[in-house]
């Protein structure tokens, strides 16, 4: 068998688990949202900088993997990473990976990330107080990225979900897929992933609760030789009704439900080893500003420092009208020979 006959079988399946997944997520487009929207928050500083969403950026970055498991084929051999974010006041999430290569073509990896919301005090109807206890959400992952061409990478993520409330607690199993094509020449590089396929498999009373099932497509060049790299990513491509947002009562314009589904992100790299990072996420600002923020809303930004083995990124960005949030990622390589 060829090559360019295992590229058109390797597309022909993920096009066909898309189509499913769109089929799925539509019948589920009317939910109100989802008890494990913790899967939606950036676990990278790096994408958090270009506005929380970013399945394009080429980079060996072992935390962009966990939106898109087809950017695992760019990360160094025996490559472990830790990232953290204080999300809200007593909220912290944070998450762990590490990755290896497979041969010549493919590179497996795992990950646990966790969302701690610190002691919640238990009370009974009556507001007596009987205890406490530690709200906690947790997901376990691995992946799997194959090289399908020189330009051409696939990847899967098979993903267990808990989540844990005082005496309630529910667990689901879900997938990731994802694909990207990368022209090392024009530094242009185009990914589309399905996330958080799947379902509950223990609920937390007798309803079931959906997962944040999400479509998205990225895109992200380099302008010719000048030190600037600009991403575009479409999110929630089968949620196009108001619905899909956050309102008070007011009507949502349809040009608003548009430009909601638009990440952008902008980056200067004075050099290969630096970089300083801004983006915007339109969905982001809509709902804070809704809600009565506009300092800030849906802006993020961010810099990094990329070693020959150490990696270091920061990012700012604000998720809630009275907190801040501050991301970190730190990696380490422990190969010898180390990806150009």
């Amino acid at each position: 068998m060829n090559i360019m006959t295992k590229i058109r079988r390797s597309l022909t399946l993920f096009l066909a688990q898309c189509t499913m997944f769109i089929q799925c997520s539509t019948a589920l487009a009317q939910e109100s949202g989802s008890v494990f929207n913790f899967l939606n928050l950036p676990v990278s500083s790096h994408s958090t900088t270009l506005g929380g969403k970013n399945i394009s950026l080429v980079e060996d970055d072992i935390s962009l993997a966990m939106q898109n498991p087809a950017l695992l084929t760019n990360v160094s051999d025996k490559t472990i990473g830790f990232s953290f974010m204080n999300y809200m006041q007593g909220c912290n999430t944070g998450a762990a990976a590490y990755s290896q290569q497979v041969g010549a073509r493919g590179t497996w990896g795992a990950h646990v990330r966790f969302v701690a919301y610190g002691s919640t005090k238990e009370t009974l109807l009556s507001g007596e107080t009987v205890g406490e206890f530690k709200p906690l959400d947790l997901c376990i992952g691995g992946h799997y990225s194959h090289l399908l061409s020189e330009r051409w990478s696939g990847g899967v993520t098979a993903k267990f979900i808990y989540s844990h409330y005082g005496p309630y607690s529910s667990v689901a199993l879900a997938t990731d897929i994802g694909l990207n094509y990368f022209n090392e020449n024009s530094e242009f590089s185009f990914s589309i992933a399905g996330r958080n396929l799947g379902g509950q498999v223990k609920r937390f009373g007798n309803e079931s609760d959906p997962l944040p099932m999400d479509l998205e497509i990225g895109i992200t060049q380099k302008l010719g030789h000048a030190p600037i790299r600009v991403s575009i990513t479409m999110v929630d491509l089968t949620r196009w009704t108001s619905n899909a947002y956050f309102t008070t009562g007011k009507e949502v314009k349809a040009g608003s439900i548009f430009i909601n589904h638009f990440v952008l992100g902008a980056e200067f790299l004075p050099s290969e080893k630096f970089y300083v990072g801004l983006g915007y996420n339109f969905r982001r600002a809509y709902e804070m500003s809704a809600a009565g923020s506009s300092h800030a809303a849906g802006l993020s930004f961010g810099a990094g420092v990329n070693l020959k083995r150490l990696k270091i990124g920061v990012a700012y960005a604000k998720y809630h009208v009275s907190a801040h949030t501050l991301a970190f990622t730190l990696a380490y390589n422990f190969h010898k020979e180390i990806k150009d």
